[in-house]
């Protein structure tokens, strides 16, 4: 049986890990380096990191930080933020990337999805998408979700995979930093239109949110931040309780 996976993510923002609400009202969470090595220790099963002003402010992740991330955890490691070309990305593995983010670069380049999964492969590209309710409509966003695009969200999930995407981080962000749930309707809405793997991404508050995004929300993994970084919830004490669940997790 496939596992569920849990996954801390890293916003980074100046060299430090920060959380916010709804993309905003961002405040200081800890240093990076230190936040990866005691997650990869408490049996996180894979990473993000998600260097979050990169795009806006029209310059390339931090490379450095991510190789000192990397050489502190021995889990699968997805960075994104200002990755827009194959250089980017190849370079992002050399400093010890697993998988790469693409988020605003693929909604002004669609092509460039298809270009990244047939040098590096499928599984090596996540999409991610970040949307929110706009009237009744799913609508997705860019530039740290400050930009309104002509997609909604089913369908650009649906072309995004299509270009070569392996899998998808869906962001909602009017959940995001709410601690009130994820969106788990339209993240079974999306597990039907799409046949790649989902991260699900904020809204989570507590242990009985993460039992819902796997049961209802059908999400093959779910990502969380201030819970994590601020001790709310400790990853091995939501793993125990997910599997007396009979949610399938990796324990170590």
């Amino acid at each position: 049986m496939i596992t569920k996976r849990i996954i801390p993510c890293l916003d980074i923002r100046n060299g430090r890990t920060v959380k916010g609400i709804q993309f905003k009202e961002i405040t200081d969470a800890g240093d990076p380096v230190k936040l990866a090595y005691k997650y990869a220790r408490d049996g996180a099963d894979e990473l993000v990191f998600l260097d979050i002003t990169a795009t806006e402010e029209k310059r390339k992740t931090l490379f450095t930080m991510v190789r000192d991330v990397a050489a502190e955890i021995n889990i699968p490691f997805t960075v994104g933020g200002g990755v827009g070309s194959v250089s980017d990305v190849e370079q992002l593995l050399q400093n010890g990337a697993d998988k790469i983010a693409v988020n605003s670069a693929a909604l002004e380049n669609p092509g460039l999805v298809t270009e990244l999964a047939k040098r590096f492969g499928s599984q090596c590209i996540v999409a991610a998408i970040d949307a929110k309710l706009v009237g009744d409509r799913w609508k997705v966003f860019r530039t740290g979700g400050k930009r309104e695009t002509k997609w909604e969200l089913l369908d650009w999930a649906k072309q995004i995979t299509e270009n070569g995407a392996g899998e998808i981080l869906f962001t909602a962000i009017d959940h995001d930093g709410r601690k009130q749930g994820f969106a788990n309707t339209m993240l079974a809405e999306l597990n039907k239109t799409v046949n790649v793997p989902i991260i699900a991404s904020g809204g989570a508050g507590k242990i009985a949110d993460f039992i819902a995004v796997f049961n209802d929300g059908k999400a093959d993994a779910a990502l969380a931040a201030s819970v994590f970084h601020y001790d709310t919830i400790p990853i091995p004490v939501l793993k125990q309780v997910l599997k007396e669940q009979n949610i399938p997790v990796r324990i170590v």
